[in-house]
């Protein structure tokens, strides 16, 4: 297994696409950062609550809505690069237990994306810290560490859970461009058409799907709910492993029954 996971961190790394992505990540966290703690800080400045503060990660928690579909990219062409090269035969010659293969991705992506949400986000956070403490967004940015450091550790989890569930997805489906399509629609299409159907069953089935659920867990109070998710975090993320681990079992489902 050691060898299988060191082969897939090499994939994963000899690519500039990887680069790419991480670097789009980064810059959507940051400039999306911005411009949402910008909004919020004007809000408060219009409404004259001088003594207000927010904390400067808060923001950066809601740009994940936006910046996430940089990590989709990278984690879908972790699989879906190999089937449209057709060098996926050669990787399941060399492991052709394919659940061990399937698994040494995940096992790459899963810390790879924590760590790149926990470092896109810091970035996001610090640049947020220096640009809204300026007298001209009023000063109600503020720095809790204790409150930034949970959050960037979320943001890290949901990052890695939604890059592993679009593994899972981009093994069924074999082809970038309809792994996009699902994902998107899993992330933000369904769930956005479920709310503004407004029906009571409606709503509650968009709140759990995974975006909802991954804001739910990193306790978001700035998303296209209008206020807080009505559900504890815990719940969230057992709602985000949920669907992360039914993306999985669709892909090794369709690994194993299906040739390459």
């Amino acid at each position: 297994m050691r060898q299988v996971i060191g082969a897939e961190w090499a994939k994963l790394w000899s690519v500039r696409s990887t680069w790419w992505c991480l670097a789009g990540l980064t810059a959507l966290m940051v400039l999306s950062a911005l411009a949402l703690g910008g909004a919020t800080a004007t809000d408060l400045m219009r409404e004259g609550v001088r003594s207000a503060r927010f904390a400067v990660s808060e923001p950066v928690v809601s740009a994940t809505t936006f910046a996430q579909f940089a990590l989709v990219a990278l984690a879908m062409l972790v699989i879906t690069s190999e089937y449209a090269s057709g060098s996926v035969r050669s990787t399941l010659q060399a492991t052709p237990i394919r659940g061990r293969m399937l698994a040494a991705k995940a096992l790459v992506v899963l810390p790879v994306m924590f760590v790149a949400g926990v470092l896109s986000g810091a970035l996001a956070t610090a640049a947020g810290y220096v640009v809204l403490s300026l007298d001209t967004f009023g000063g109600h940015a503020a720095l809790p560490l204790g409150e930034v450091t949970l959050d960037l550790l979320r943001v890290g989890v949901f990052f890695a859970l939604v890059a592993v569930m679009t593994l899972g997805v981009g093994t069924a489906m074999r082809s970038a461009a309809g792994t996009l399509t699902v994902v998107f629609m899993l992330l933000m299409g369904l769930p956005l058409m479920l709310l503004m159907a407004g029906g009571p069953a409606a709503v509650e089935v968009s709140l759990r799907m995974p975006l909802f659920a991954g804001l739910a867990f990193m306790e978001s109070t700035d998303n296209m709910t209008g206020g807080p998710i009505p559900y504890p975090a815990g719940e969230g993320l057992a709602w985000l492993l949920v669907w992360t681990a039914a993306a999985l079992a669709a892909g090794y489902a369709v690994l194993r029954g299906r040739d390459a």
